[in-house]
Parts: C-alpha cells; sequence; structure tokens
C-alpha cells in the first residue's frame, strides 16, 4: 500500500524549489590559487649599474695594447690604446596598477592585497627578464662593423665580432640532443677564437632544454653518462653543465619575429626599443659583457587609499633601462 505523498522540507532549496543543495554553505578552503609564476634567470647573468640621479649610465670601453720590435738606439714611442663607451638610457617609469573598491573588499571573503601586490611586482620582474633576453639576442646580431655602426652610431674600432651558430643542417635538428650540443661546442670554440673570456651561460627554451635529457642512447650523450664526466641527470631532470657552461631554461627567450608590422613583442615592453627578428633563435650562450641594464628606480610597490573613488590603488613601478655591451660575448643557436 503506498504511502501518502509527503512534503517534505528540504533545507537546502530556495523557496522549496529548485536544487534541494542551492542554500547550503560553500565551504572556504583556506587557500587561493594564482598564476603560475614565470621563472626569471637573466636579471643576474649580465651587467647592472644603480644610479641615484640622471638618465643614462656610461660603460667605457678600452681597447688593446700592441707589442712590436724595438731596434736599439731607436727612440721609443708610445702607443695608442684607443678608448670608447656605451651609454645605457633609462626607459620611461614601467608600471603595473590595480585598484580595489572598499564595498568589494567588504564582501570578499579572503585577502587580495598581498596576492594583488606579490602579482604586480612579479609582472614587472617578467618584463625586465624578457626585456634582458631580447637585448642579449639583439647583441648576437652585431657581427660586424657596419651592424654596430647603425647600431651604435659611433662605432669603436677594436671591436672584435662572433658569428652565431646554426643547430644542424634541417629545422627538426633544434630539437635533437645531440645537435645542440655540438652546437654549443661551436659556439665555445667561436668564443676562443676571438678571445672572448668570463664565464659562459647558456639559456635554453623548454624544447631544447629538454632534449638534451631526452636520449634514446645515454651511454653517447656524454653530457650525461658520469662514466666520461657528464653530470646531467634524466631522474633528476637536470643538465648542470655542458662543456664547462652551465645550463639554464627560461620561457623569456625571444623566438619570433617582432619586427613585422603590428607585432607586440610584449605588452609592458617600451615601444619598439626592443624589437628584433628573433625567429629562428633557439637558445643563446654569453657572458656578463654582452648587456648591461641600469635602474634608476628599483622594483616598489606602493599603495594609497583614494576617498574620492573609495578604494585603494595599489601601484608596482620601476625605472631602468637596457643595452648592449660588447656584441661578441653573446652568440644566439638558430634553428637551421
Amino acid at each position: 500500500m503506498a504511502l501518502p505523498n509527503q512534503n517534505a522540507s528540504r533545507l537546502g532549496q530556495a523557496n522549496g524549489a529548485g536544487d534541494a543543495r542551492e542554500l547550503f554553505l560553500k565551504l572556504y578552503a583556506g587557500e587561493v590559487l594564482t598564476a603560475f609564476e614565470e621563472r626569471n634567470v637573466f636579471m643576474p647573468l649580465h651587467r647592472v649599474r644603480t644610479i641615484a640621479n640622471g638618465k643614462s649610465a656610461q660603460f667605457p670601453l678600452t681597447g688593446v695594447a700592441q707589442a712590436k720590435y724595438h731596434t736599439a738606439g731607436e727612440m721609443i714611442e708610445a702607443d695608442k690604446i684607443k678608448h670608447g663607451e656605451r651609454t645605457v638610457t633609462v626607459d620611461d617609469l614601467l608600471i603595473s596598477s590595480q585598484f580595489i573598491a572598499n564595498i568589494d573588499e567588504a564582501m570578499n571573503h579572503y585577502d587580495v592585497r598581498s596576492i594583488y601586490s606579490r602579482e604586480a611586482g612579479m609582472a614587472l620582474a617578467n618584463a625586465a627578464d624578457k626585456n634582458v633576453a631580447r637585448v642579449i639576442a639583439k647583441a648576437a646580431t652585431i657581427t660586424n662593423g657596419t651592424e654596430a655602426t647603425t647600431f651604435f652610431g659611433a662605432g669603436f674600432d677594436d671591436e672584435v665580432y662572433t658569428n652565431n651558430v646554426t643547430i644542424g643542417a634541417v629545422a627538426a635538428d633544434a630539437t635533437d640532443g645531440k645537435a645542440i650540443v655540438k652546437a654549443i661546442y661551436a659556439a665555445l670554440e667561436e668564443f676562443d677564437k676571438k678571445d672572448v673570456t668570463g664565464d659562459k651561460v647558456c639559456v635554453l627554451p623548454p624544447a631544447q632544454y629538454y632534449a638534451l635529457l631526452n636520449a634514446t642512447d645515454v651511454t653517447s650523450a656524454t653530457w650525461l653518462n658520469k662514466d666520461v664526466g657528464g653530470a646531467g641527470s634524466v631522474a633528476g631532470g637536470v643538465v648542470p653543465q655542458v662543456g664547462g657552461v652551465t645550463i639554464l631554461m627560461s620561457n623569456h627567450i625571444p623566438t619570433t619575429d617582432e619586427t613585422l608590422t603590428g607585432a607586440t613583442p610584449d605588452p609592458m615592453s617600451r615601444q619598439g626599443a626592443y624589437k628584433g627578428d628573433y625567429s629562428t633563435v633557439r637558445g643563446m650562450i654569453f657572458t656578463a659583457d654582452a648587456a648591461a641594464s641600469v635602474k634608476l628606480l628599483d622594483l616598489g610597490v606602493e599603495s594609497e587609499y583614494q576617498i574620492e573613488r573609495q578604494g585603494s590603488l595599489f601601484v608596482a613601478k620601476y625605472a631602468m633601462g637596457h643595452n648592449v655591451l660588447r656584441p661578441a660575448c653573446a652568440i644566439t643557436l638558430n634553428a637551421a
């Protein structure tokens, strides 16, 4: 026998109809998920100077001395050592700003101020890292005196230039571990031929970095084979060195042609200042002398309550500029 229909009172229903769970409390987990952080690697890898005032900083260049034989009795005449300079100019103020209305903050159930401040600071740090990467790549494009004069205006007679390196013979070789390692050694050979000294660093995009670890024959992959002095680890996913050069990974290496009409290398880049054709770049090897940055205002975050807008404005800012120092100190690894 069927029981009579009972009008059950569902605690979670709104007005006794619809979803039986709608009014139940949504439990706050106590954690706020933010965007993944980008990896910044370039700022500590080049020359950085902080100035208290002014619009630019000068980096002096000195040439090389010459040797000659002396004939007994002849007057010794001094030889000249040539001098030059590189000027790094501070860009306009770069900012990242957010506004939080009082009413929204009052209704919200978790704090966003610290999150917004941190994200704004990270946005500027990422912009700086990308611009330094572009300047290093641009340094590598200067491979002769004509290009140097076009870029710097006044050339430096004792400047030397290095040639960039192509990875393998076909485009697919750009993701072949052995071809990448061979290209790194070719770049080191080019540095040595041109007497470029200083500690070298190689920064690769993820595809090239992991190609060094994706070796089907670890025995022949000498940079991974510890039996022949390799230091890499497939298990650890680390390629610490190749040919004595530290290997790092970054998403900030420019790999597109930013000179095309309408191309925007980065929404926070100074208009046109760091653009270039980087469409074949698949990695860079360089020393600290390849590029320089000048800081007038280092990264900082300010906040202010605005009565007329009934909310708080947060502004992260910095004022710095970047430029090429020594073109010979940077070599790009390019796809065929």
